[in-house]
């Protein structure tokens, strides 16, 4: 096979022509089996080293060009597969290495989970006269669970607490009700969790 990409930022074993870029897109879209954005199918591909990103973000483009997907419904940002597209995942599937299959998947996989933790536990970061406010809310649906103000003096320590929190919310929560209500094993657990 012909390598038409550029190879920067690629690992071994990643896929280098425009083919297996398209062909793994498309992959992507019939093995999640839900509407995904761009950003999360070319930070799946990019992130484990699979491909370069700007030939990634490119094929992406001329999948859409080519009618191998489209938005999910008029101005979405979510892609499907259409019929051509589902076929092309059909029949050149087996092209690709499992590894780099595999990899794409489980990376992807991550990336949703991760902005799904970060829809439902918002973050908001607000300048103040004297640094910064950082609002953290643990939601439990149509409720929130926690809503806390924690100062940071500069944006960079801001921008720390946000990712913290992001990284694991529910052990955040489990810290506050274990010291709340002096719950001894629930504060046990989660110093074991946190390796301390």
């Amino acid at each position: 096979m012909a390598f038409d990409t550029f190879d920067e930022g690629i690992n071994l074993g990643g896929v280098r022509s425009k083919n297996e870029i398209r062909t793994l897109i498309c992959y992507l879209l019939a093995s999640i089996k839900k509407p995904l954005d761009k950003s999360t199918i070319v930070d799946a591909i990019q992130k484990k080293g699979l491909a370069n990103y700007f030939e990634t973000s490119s094929c992406f483009d001329d999948l859409i060009s080519h009618n191998n997907i489209k938005p999910e419904s008029e101005n979405s940002t979510l892609y499907v597969l259409t019929d051509n597209g589902k076929m092309v995942a059909e029949q050149l599937e087996n092209t690709l290495p499992i590894t780099v299959k595999e990899k794409a998947y489980t990376c992807a996989i991550e990336l949703l989970e991760q902005k799904r933790i970060e829809k439902e536990n918002a973050v908001t970061i607000t300048k103040t006269d004297k640094g910064y406010n950082v609002n953290c809310r643990i939601s439990g649906g149509d409720v929130d669970l926690v809503a806390m103000d924690i100062y940071a003096p500069d944006n960079k320590q801001a921008k720390i607490i946000k990712k913290n929190f992001h990284k694991n919310p529910e052990l955040f929560y489990k810290i506050i009700m274990g010291t709340i209500t002096k719950n001894k094993d629930i504060i046990k657990e989660c110093l074991n969790e946190i390796n301390l």
